[in-house]
């Protein structure tokens, strides 16, 4: 059985030059409210206390953000030519519900989440959005966000509230069974939509089903909230065998499968949470695996099963969305290490070919030590879909992998580095420019930061990176793809 994508020839869009779309917004009056246009809001004074414990708090500069009118005006990402894009009347176009999971956040963020959703989304097309609160526990928080959304937004909101804590997929799921739009975004919060955002994704899924679509991500400033430009290269998703999520440059040979610049291009990989789908081909897929816990391995186990399986994923140029990227002085729940390790764990076990578990592991040793749930309804539904190996995924998808991250040597020690005359251990610690060194510091029983591999080329390596000395001063540097080094370890010292 494979899943054969349905074609609909009649809602291909058309490109006219010079000639504004169909679908493009008349221009706004020009404000000069604060953050407007995604210009910076400088918090100074006596308010910076406050300012620098929201960072803490919410990991972000909630003062900035009560400053921004709820309607800020974006500023335009897109390309010249996104404005010259004729898409199919909304009659031809699938309707779209907009799932967001949440948990603690603040009150202006999110409701500046639900505004831009809403103000940049043709309200024909748009069916709904769907907030799941994730068993929020700040004080006032659902009083106060109920009581908006029932003053400001009719029935075009939906909110559910998670008595428990469950996982962030189970949540995503149950989002999509309450959802009545034919295609699902999902997205992230707090999030601010760019104009037209929503079109261009829903005409490329009208074309083929099995197509998941994900607008181009920008970011906004955890500190001041500005926006912040993307390179006008193209990139897209790819990863480095330790499952870290990565962007590489898009290859000559998908710019050239186009005719416009502006048209969207082939991904391997999904940037987290924010992408469109179809919803019945979702479940045709079975979702996201019921097995996965934590946030962090659900883009990895999706986007392979999408292209493995007879899908493909796409970036829209067209389609631009913000997302807050949260400062490192944020202490909010730390994800446990042993659940997100039985995460890839189960990706990998599921869906890479024997030799690449072999990459993953040698890249990650700590995590052969850890027992995953079962999975054989995942690798039964990968039988029965007929779906391809990761072989043919890496040589036809993500063939640029290997030549960003050739595999690491095998491992002839692994673990925690430890100084015998104090029990302190070595672990990296990133400075306040981001440059990452090599400290001391008690030993910790969950290895963590401390983990350091030494292989058989000498190399001595901690995550993805190398150690190298600089000056006697140990330094965390990107490793040389041809591995070599002139580590050592003498077992009688």
């Amino acid at each position: 059985m494979t899943l054969e994508p349905l074609i609909d020839f009649l809602s291909k869009s058309v490109f006219k030059e010079g000639i504004i779309g169909n679908y493009e917004p008349a221009p706004r009056d020009t404000l000069n409210r604060p953050g407007d246009y995604g210009k910076p809001v400088i918090i100074r004074g006596n308010e910076r206390v406050l300012a620098d414990q929201s960072l803490k708090t919410y990991g972000y500069n909630i003062l900035a953000s009560d400053k921004i009118a709820m309607d800020r005006i974006p500023p335009d990402f897109r390309m010249t030519e996104c404005k010259f894009w004729h898409y199919p009347e909304e009659i031809k176009l699938p309707s779209a519900s907009v799932v967001i999971v949440f948990h603690d956040e603040c009150l202006s963020p999110l409701l500046r989440t639900i505004h831009s959703v809403i103000a940049t989304s043709p309200s024909a097309l748009l069916k709904e959005v769907i907030l799941i609160d994730a068993n929020s526990n700040k004080e006032n928080f659902t009083t106060d966000l109920v009581e908006y959304i029932e003053n400001n937004f009719n029935d075009k909101v939906m909110l559910s509230h998670s008595s428990k804590k469950e996982s962030l997929i189970h949540l995503k799921t149950i989002g999509v069974k309450y959802a009545s739009g034919d295609v699902i975004v999902f997205m992230d919060a707090p999030c601010e939509c760019g104009q037209n955002w929503l079109v261009p994704l829903l005409a490329l899924i009208a074309t083929n089903r099995t197509i998941v679509a994900s607008p181009i991500a920008n970011a906004i400033d955890w500190e001041t909230f500005a926006y912040q430009t993307n390179s006008r290269e193209k990139h897209r998703g790819i990863f480095e065998w330790g499952l870290l999520y990565k962007e590489s440059k898009v290859p000559e040979m998908e710019l050239k499968r186009r005719e416009y610049n502006s048209e969207p291009y082939s991904s391997p990989i999904l940037a987290g949470g924010l992408f469109a789908i179809d919803r019945e081909y979702f479940f045709e897929l079975g979702g996201y695996d019921p097995g996965l816990q934590s946030r962090g391995g659900e883009n990895f186990e999706l986007s392979f099963k999408i292209w493995q399986c007879g899908g493909s994923i796409k970036w829209v140029p067209c389609s631009h969305v913000a997302r807050i990227h949260r400062s490192s002085m944020f202490l909010g729940a730390s994800q446990d290490l042993s659940v997100l390790a039985m995460d890839y764990i189960r990706v990998v076990e599921v869906w890479l070919d024997n030799e690449h578990k072999r990459y993953f592991y040698a890249r990650q040793p700590l995590m052969e030590e850890y027992p995953y749930l079962n999975i054989t309804k995942q690798l039964e539904f990968k039988k029965e879909h007929n779906c391809k190996s990761f072989e043919w995924f890496l040589k036809n998808v993500a063939y640029e992998v290997l030549d960003y991250y050739p595999p690491q040597p095998p491992n002839k020690y692994w673990g925690q580095v430890m100084l015998e005359k104090t029990g302190d251990c070595s672990n990296w610690q990133a400075s306040s420019v981001g440059e990452k060194t090599i400290r001391m510091s008690p030993c910790k029983s969950d290895k963590g930061n401390q983990l350091f591999r030494l292989n058989m080329k000498g190399q001595l390596i901690w995550d993805e990176f190398c150690i190298e000395t600089i000056n006697d001063i140990l330094h965390i540097q990107e490793c040389p793809v041809q591995p070599v080094g002139n580590w050592s370890y003498l077992e009688v010292s």
